[in-house]
């Protein structure tokens, strides 16, 4: 047992590990300084041990399995279930029926859904990245996908329906995609965006958008939380207001100051000193992550690393974006920093499989996971 958990750690990465405990500290911190009776903090770090557990367990794990096609089909066809179960079990929250209420805690089936997304994409393309610029594969990887994204669509939860697009945006682009296929794909998107726009968008989700290309046209309606969130960025300067003094958040002026905009109460607390190491943290496991990805054993290995990477980059992008008046408010967390523990598992679990496909490519073929890269 004790040299089963050393063969586990010795091949941990624990910069990337300690990066994201560091900023789920951050997190801890911002929300331990709220006033009030709220206990996100103490909440937060059961979590973040459960997830560290998660995190362990799946690094022993020896995850090859999942290059199976039934395994694959398995997967989806459960996320599907889980993703149609919610129009008849789930529950409504913030206009919302995305979430399965168990009574102790709530689950949100999206958050796991992404790992699959990742893990279908991953399979598909590494067996078809000699005829990746054949376009009929990138119409076909975007059928599965779009079957998550109407369901998720119709809940209505616009933010992380478009997570998935993005995602497989991004899967599609680092697969070897031509140029002139990327052409039609953003020409496929607008037209979809149109269809959206004109039959799908509820009025509040259209508010969204419009609020962010004309942000101070309703500061008092649609453009309050964001309009809050970047006097919160703004109002922490250099070196911030400190800990437990941020007005914004403190004073209730700032909505979802532990979930959607934790990133402006923690600049208002921390200033640009704080935001700057932050974002060092986050360049460092995007580093790490692809580090990883480029030494994969095989196309599938390197294709679920670069996935994951690009999963946590958007969720990264998208929250920062939105917090500071660039991006439209979708409600998208922070990873590893964000309050809530769906994500937080998630996170943890999927950088768990990268570690164990890492320990076990290494095992199997040392020099070809040295070198080989997607395509070759």
């Amino acid at each position: 047992m004790v040299s089963y958990l050393k063969k586990i750690f010795k091949n941990i990465d624990w910069i990337l590990l300690g990066s994201a405990l560091l900023i789920s500290a951050a997190g801890l911190l911002t929300m331990n300084s709220f006033v009030g009776t709220s206990k996100f903090a103490e909440h937060q770090m059961v979590w973040l041990f459960v997830s560290l557990i998660v995190f362990f367990l799946a690094s022993g794990i020896d995850w090859r399995f999942l290059k199976d096609t039934k395994i694959i089909v398995w997967l989806f066809t459960i996320s599907v279930a889980l993703l149609s179960g919610l129009f008849v079990l789930g529950s409504v929250f913030k206009g919302a029926q995305s979430w399965f209420d168990l009574g102790a805690f709530s689950f949100q089936p999206v958050d796991m859904v992404q790992l699959v997304v990742i893990l279908i994409l991953a399979k598909y393309f590494s067996r078809r990245h000699i005829e990746i610029a054949n376009i009929r594969h990138i119409i076909v990887s975007g059928l599965y996908i779009f079957v998550f994204f109407i369901l998720i669509l119709l809940q209505p939860d616009f933010g992380s329906a478009i997570i998935i697009f993005l995602l497989w945006l991004g899967m599609v682009l680092v697969s070897g995609i031509s140029k002139k296929h990327l052409l039609s794909v953003f020409f496929i998107g607008l037209v979809v965006f149109g269809g959206l726009w004109g039959f799908v968008f509820k009025p509040y989700q259209k508010a969204r958008i419009e609020t962010f290309i004309h942000p101070l046209t309703d500061v008092r309606g649609a453009g309050y939380n964001s309009y809050q969130a970047t006097i919160a960025i703004g109002s922490g300067q250099v070196f911030g207001k400190g800990i437990g003094y941020g007005t914004q958040s403190q004073l209730k002026f700032l909505p979802e100051y532990q979930t959607d905009f934790i990133f402006a109460a923690f600049a208002e607390e921390w200033g640009l000193v704080g935001v700057l190491l932050l974002f060092l943290l986050y360049a460092i496991i995007f580093w790490r992550m692809l580090n990883i990805s480029s030494r994969g054993d095989g196309n599938f290995e390197t294709l679920f690393g670069l996935g994951l990477t690009i999963l946590f980059f958007i969720h990264f992008a998208v929250h920062i974006g939105m917090n500071m008046s660039l991006l439209p408010v979708t409600g998208k967390t922070l990873p590893f920093m964000s309050y809530g523990g769906s994500h937080l598992l998630t996170e943890f679990f999927g950088l768990g499989i990268l570690m164990s496909m890492q320990r076990h490519g290494r095992a199997v073929h040392k020099d070809i996971a040295r070198n080989e890269i997607v395509g070759v």
